[in-house]
C-alpha cells in the first residue's frame, strides 16, 4: 500500500477517500500535499506508479492494463470500506478514467464524484493525435521542449542534467502508456452513473468535454479556471479546486 499510495496526511476518520493521480512524466508531491488543505472528513492521497520517487528502481509499466490492475489490486479492500472519489490532471484524468471503468465492470465498484482535469473525454477523437505521437523517435530536445511548453516544472529543476534526464525518461514512458489506452463507448450503454467534473485552463488547448456527458447518467459539470496547462498549481486555482471538490463530495449525502 505504502509503495502505490502517497497520503502524508493520514485520516483513518475521514468520511471519504480522494484518490489523485498525477500527470505524464509527475509523481506525488504536489497532489499528495492536498491533504492539508482539506477538511477532516476527506482523506487525501496520490497513486504512485513505478519508475519515480521511492519506485525509480522499478521498471515502468509498459501499458494501462497493467497500470490499472496494480492500483486496483492494491486499493480494491480500502474502496470496499468506504465512499471514495478520483481526481485525475491530464494523463492522470485517463488513468482514473480506466480504473473507475474496471472497477465497475468487475466488482460494481464506482467512486462517488470523477473529477477531470486537463484531458479530452477519453471517447473523443480528439485523443487519435496523442495516439499516433511517435514517442520512440522522438529526441530529448523535442520531449524537453514539449514538457517546457505544458509547464508545470520549476526552470531550476530543468538545469540539473540528471532531473531532466529522468523527467524526460518519466514523461516518454508515460505517454506509451497512454498510447495504449482505449476506450469505446457500446451503443445505448452508460458505464457509470457517478457525477463527473471537468476542470480546465482557460489558456490551455481546447480539450473536447462534451462526451464526458454520454459516459454517465448523473450530472456533468465543467470550470474553467485562469491558467494554462497546469493551472491547478496556482495556489488562488487549489483553493477554488479543493473548496468545490470538497462540496461535491460532502453533497454526495455520506
Amino acid at each position: 500500500m505504502e509503495k502505490l499510495i502517497a497520503c502524508p496526511y493520514k485520516n483513518p476518520n475521514a468520511l471519504c477517500r480522494l484518490i489523485c493521480f498525477p500527470w505524464a512524466g509527475g509523481g506525488t508531491s504536489q497532489l499528495a500535499q492536498w491533504g492539508k488543505l482539506f477538511s477532516s472528513s476527506i482523506e487525501v492521497s496520490c497513486v504512485r506508479l513505478p519508475g519515480r520517487e521511492s519506485r525509480v528502481k522499478e521498471p515502468f509499466v509498459k501499458d494501462i492494463t497493467t497500470a490499472v490492475n496494480e492500483i486496483t489490486s492494491v486499493l480494491l479492500k480500502e474502496l470496499q470500506e468506504k465512499p471514495f472519489a478520483f481526481f485525475g490532471h491530464s494523463f492522470g484524468s485517463y488513468l482514473s478514467f480506466a480504473v473507475t471503468i474496471h472497477l465497475k465492470e468487475k466488482y460494481g465498484l464506482e467512486p462517488i464524484h470523477l473529477f477531470i482535469s486537463g484531458a479530452h473525454a477519453p471517447n473523443s477523437e480528439a485523443l487519435l493525435p496523442i495516439k499516433s505521437i511517435a514517442i520512440s523517435e522522438a529526441k530529448d530536445e523535442d520531449v524537453l521542449k514539449h514538457i517546457q511548453i505544458l509547464g508545470g516544472t520549476p526552470s531550476e529543476l530543468l538545469q540539473n542534467e540528471d532531473i531532466r534526464k529522468r523527467l524526460i525518461l518519466t514523461f516518454r514512458e508515460d505517454l506509451r502508456v497512454l498510447q495504449t489506452f482505449s476506450f469505446e463507448k457500446a451503443e445505448n450503454n452508460i458505464p457509470l452513473s457517478c457525477d463527473i467534473t471537468c476542470f480546465n485552463g482557460s489558456e490551455d488547448k481546447a480539450h473536447d468535454l462534451e462526451a464526458w456527458h454520454d459516459l454517465t447518467s448523473g450530472d456533468t459539470s465543467f470550470y474553467k479556471l485562469p491558467g494554462g496547462h497546469f493551472y491547478l498549481l496556482e495556489p488562488s486555482n487549489e483553493v477554488f479546486l479543493t473548496k468545490h471538490i470538497t462540496r461535491c463530495i460532502e453533497n454526495a449525502g455520506l
